[in-house]
Order: structure tokens, then C-alpha cells, then sequence
């Protein structure tokens, strides 16, 4: 079995109204390679006629963001022309590559009538030879992400990108980049075989979970070892994970802002690029 390395907790950082914890990066980890950052927003009930979220236009460049809708909704629109609305249970995979400009705010719906909101933020980096991609996006419904019962159904797991249970995930991503969230009931368990050399990526959404003899809690990121392949994991009650895994880069990072990339050079390309308007120019 793989083993632990240290649980860290996610901090509290709110962003206006909105509840938010910072699970990656906190003063005990920076990152974890390739993932590089991992924001929980929620859970929180908004009024009716609220101001929604707060993420309006704004740039980045080198790194691909994937938002995990939980409760709510997120409307989204980017210079590159992609426009969207994703409810509870869906996700957005986003490719800044090169450049680009979006927007991620609460739909008109929502900012009337209020209701529940919780959403995953993660970032997850590109190697050197994709910083510069051409930008794309993918928004899915939860309907168009296959979820797969197991363990007589105490687990059910949606396939977002990669192979798991052998389904193949909705998105096919630039990188192997394997992405599921799990919801657990009571006393579900499962196991998984992941390769050694690969980076696990463990954050307990809601509830506890057993984990290889060890027990996390929600808004704890688990840091793995590189020594085994064997994951097994039970849920003492009911409980919602986020699971990826991916091979590390292994390459240098240098982040400031919305950019991320290689050298400090390519940092403040990526800041005279948006200021010249590669980035393309936001239309309301």
C-alpha cells in the first residue's frame, strides 16, 4: 500500500461573501506536481437577489483550470468566443494555453432566486512544451459524465477524465491527467491500483474516510509517498472525494498571479502579451 506522507489542512480565505478554503498551495504544502492549487468555495446558502460569485473578467496563461460544480451554478464566458451555464454536478475544463480572458459568474437565475453553492476550483499545470496551446474549453452537465456504481452501489464514482472501473472519463484531457469525484455512503469501499510514480491527489470533500489504515477528514489534502501502487479506501460515513493522479513534470514552476510557467522571463512575456491584447479583448 502507498503510504502518507502528511495530511494538510485547507485554510480559510474568504473572497468576499464567499466562503472559500484554500486547500493547495498553504503554508505546509506548495504543490503537489503537477496539481498546483485547489480552492473549496462553500458550502453556503445564498439570499435571493444576491450578487453571485464574485470571479469576473480576468486572464491567465499556462495552465488549465477544472471547476467541479457541487451546488449552484457557474456561468462562463472567455475571449475565445465559449459561453456556458453548468449546474450541480458538472464540470468546466478549461486550457489557458497561450492566452486567454474568462469570466466565471453565478447565472441570472441564480443571483435571483439564491440557494445552496459549493465549488471545487483546481489548477492543474501544463509542460513547457503546452504552455503556448491554443486555449479550449469544455463545459459538461452532470448527465454527460458517466458515473459508475460500485461496491453494491455504497460507491459511485464519476469518471471526469482518464479510465476508472474501466470507463473511460468525459473529457479526453491535453495531458494524463486522470480527474474522478467519489460520493461515498456509509461503510462504502473500494479499491484502487494506481502506479507508484504517478502523484495522487486526495481531498475529502464532505465526511471521513479511511484511507490505507489512516483516517481524513473533510477540506484535508492527503500527500502520498511514491512507494506503492495499492489504495484502499473506506467511508465510516457518508462522504464526497475528489481522486486524480498524474505522471510529475518535474520541471520548473514559476507562478505570479493568473500566469504560470517555466522562467520569470516567460512571466513577464505572459503580463506584456495580455497587456497588448493577445489575450483577445472582453466583450460584455
Amino acid at each position: 500500500m502507498r503510504t502518507i506522507k502528511a495530511q494538510h489542512r485547507a485554510q480559510s480565505a474568504p473572497i468576499a461573501d464567499l466562503v472559500t478554503y484554500r486547500a493547495l498551495p498553504t503554508s505546509s504544502v506548495e504543490h503537489l506536481d503537477p496539481f498546483l492549487f485547489l480552492n473549496h468555495h462553500g458550502p453556503q446558502v445564498y439570499q435571493p437577489h444576491n450578487q453571485g460569485l464574485p470571479f469576473g473578467p480576468h486572464p491567465h496563461r499556462g495552465f488549465e483550470t477544472v471547476t467541479f460544480i457541487l451546488a449552484g451554478d457557474i456561468m462562463h464566458q472567455d475571449t475565445g468566443g465559449h459561453q456556458s451555464i453548468i449546474g450541480p454536478g458538472g464540470i468546466q475544463w478549461m486550457t489557458a494555453g497561450r492566452g486567454l480572458i474568462h469570466a466565471e459568474v453565478s447565472s441570472p437565475e441564480f443571483k435571483r432566486t439564491g440557494g445552496p453553492l459549493e465549488i471545487l476550483q483546481l489548477w492543474v499545470n501544463l509542460p513547457a512544451k503546452d504552455k503556448l496551446v491554443e486555449p479550449r474549453y469544455i463545459g459538461l452537465q452532470e448527465s454527460e459524465i458517466p458515473a459508475v456504481a460500485l461496491d453494491e452501489a455504497r460507491v459511485v464514482l464519476h469518471a471526469v477524465s482518464g479510465s476508472w472501473a474501466g470507463t473511460a472519463g468525459a473529457v479526453t484531457p491535453l495531458t494524463d491527467i486522470q480527474l474522478a469525484t467519489l460520493n461515498f455512503r456509509a461503510g462504502g469501499k473500494l479499491s484502487l491500483t494506481i502506479p507508484a510514480e504517478r502523484t495522487l491527489f486526495f481531498y475529502t470533500v464532505l465526511g471521513r474516510l479511511r484511507v490505507n489504515g489512516q483516517d481524513t477528514e473533510a477540506r484535508r489534502l492527503v500527500e502520498f509517498n511514491y512507494d506503492g501502487d495499492e489504495l484502499h479506501l473506506e467511508a465510516p460515513e457518508d462522504a464526497v472525494l475528489l481522486l486524480g493522479h498524474a505522471r510529475p513534470f518535474r520541471e520548473p514552476i514559476v507562478s505570479y498571479g493568473p500566469f504560470v510557467m517555466n522562467t520569470e522571463q516567460e512571466i513577464r512575456q505572459a503580463y506584456q502579451d495580455y497587456q497588448a491584447g493577445t489575450f483577445g479583448r472582453w466583450k460584455e
